[in-house]
This record gives C-alpha cells, sequence and structure tokens, in this order.
C-alpha cells in the first residue's frame, strides 16, 4: 500500500485529506513541521507539501527533496500565479495544486503520479534511439542517454516515453498533458513547458536536439527509432 506523507501546518486541510486519501486505499501519514517531514521522508512514497509552513520555507524543503532524490512532490499552496506554478516545477515538484482545491481532485492527481511511477509496465528489451544514443525502457520505467542513467521524475519519464512514442511527430501541449496526466486539467497546459526545460537540463548539451520545439504546435522527439535487429 502506497504512503503518502501530508506536509500541511493547517490541520483542518490536514485531516480532509488524510480521510479522502485513505478512502482511496492509501496510506497516510501526516505533519505540520518541515523538519519533521525530512524524517519522514524515508517513509513516504509520495509529499503533498504546502509551501506556507512555520518552521522552513516550503521551497527551501521541495529543494532538499529534490537534491536528496526523494519520493515525488505535489505541491499545495495558496501561491497561484503562474510564476509561482513555473518556480514550483522547476524546484522538482511533479504537481501544484492551488488553494482552494476539492478533496478529490487532489487525490487523482494522486492517484495519477503512483500509476505512472508504479504501474503497470511492457515486456521486452530496451528501445533505442539516435544509433542507440537514447534507450527507453518501459518495464523498469528507466532511460539512457549516451549510456548515463536519467534521473528523472514520474512527470518527466511521462513526457519522454509518450514523444517517444512517435518519433518525428508533433504533440500539443494538450495532447501531452491528457496523455501525461491521464485526464484533463485546466491551466496544466501552460506549464508543460517548465518540466520539458527540466527534462532538457537531464538530458544535457543535446537535450535541445533530443527534445525538439515546433515553434507555435508543439515538441517531437529528434531521434529517429533504430531499427530492431
Amino acid at each position: 500500500m502506497p504512503t503518502v506523507l501530508i506536509v500541511e501546518d493547517e490541520r483542518d486541510i490536514r485531516e480532509v485529506l488524510r480521510r479522502y486519501l485513505e478512502r482511496a486505499g492509501l496510506s497516510v501519514l501526516t505533519t505540520a513541521s518541515g523538519a519533521e517531514a525530512l524524517r519522514l521522508l524515508a517513509s513516504a512514497d509520495l509529499v503533498l507539501l504546502d509551501l506556507g509552513l512555520p518552521d522552513i520555507d516550503g521551497t527551501d524543503l521541495l529543494r532538499e527533496i529534490h537534491l536528496l532524490k526523494g519520493p515525488p512532490v505535489i505541491v499545495l499552496t495558496a501561491r497561484s500565479t503562474t510564476e509561482d506554478r513555473i518556480r514550483g516545477l522547476e524546484l522538482g515538484a511533479d504537481d501544484y495544486v492551488t488553494k482552494p482545491f476539492s478533496p478529490h481532485e487532489v487525490v487523482l492527481r494522486v492517484q495519477a503520479v503512483l500509476h505512472r511511477l508504479n504501474g503497470e509496465t511492457l515486456d521486452g528489451t530496451p528501445t533505442s534511439y539516435g544509433h542507440h544514443r537514447l534507450r527507453i525502457d518501459e518495464t523498469s520505467h528507466r532511460a539512457w542517454l549516451d549510456d548515463k542513467l536519467l534521473e528523472l521524475t514520474p512527470t518527466e519519464w511521462g513526457l519522454l516515453s509518450a514523444i517517444a512514442a512517435a518519433p518525428g511527430r508533433v504533440y500539443s501541449r494538450y495532447e501531452l498533458v491528457n496523455r501525461v496526466r491521464g485526464y484533463e486539467y485546466a491551466g496544466y497546459e501552460r506549464t508543460i513547458d517548465s518540466h520539458i526545460k527540466n527534462l532538457r537540463r537531464k538530458l544535457g548539451a543535446a537535450g535541445a536536439d533530443v527534445i525538439e520545439t515546433v515553434l507555435g504546435v508543439g515538441y517531437r522527439l529528434g531521434l529517429p527509432r533504430d531499427e530492431v535487429q
């Protein structure tokens, strides 16, 4: 049973989220403290993180979780501008929920992230692209570029896997939202660019060549799929 860690200083919100998540069959840990959240991190499969914590700024905690290669993080916050959302994603958040929110929507987003992290996989060997420069293994949700294992968040993995499904095909931001999220989310379309930026950064100097931008349309994989020998 996956465990969700709720880091939220408002008790009523913690309790409502706990009840909804437990009804969905998930194990739940809760805390109002950023310092305690770091101690509980090893026991969590996913973190719901409020940015307005009393002891540690939530963005600092988000950065620390990312540096520790901790579990995926869904941010819960009243900071609702596009700039705030993009900053959160750049710091490593896998999703971003603004207050007030529907607890049911939060459960759906948690389930979507956990599904991408632990969902069913395909049989077979890694698929390679660009004369074996890029390799993607759907069975283990791992990818390599130039034989270097890429440390990807669930959303970054989902984007790379979606784009690689049809090399050369252009995917609009709207298509990528639905392929990666598994449901429509009004407003998320604008933040796909931030996830692509993070993914390209992890791809290194070749990032813009591996994932190409088609102005006014969207993104495509810039490497052809290698023929199976």
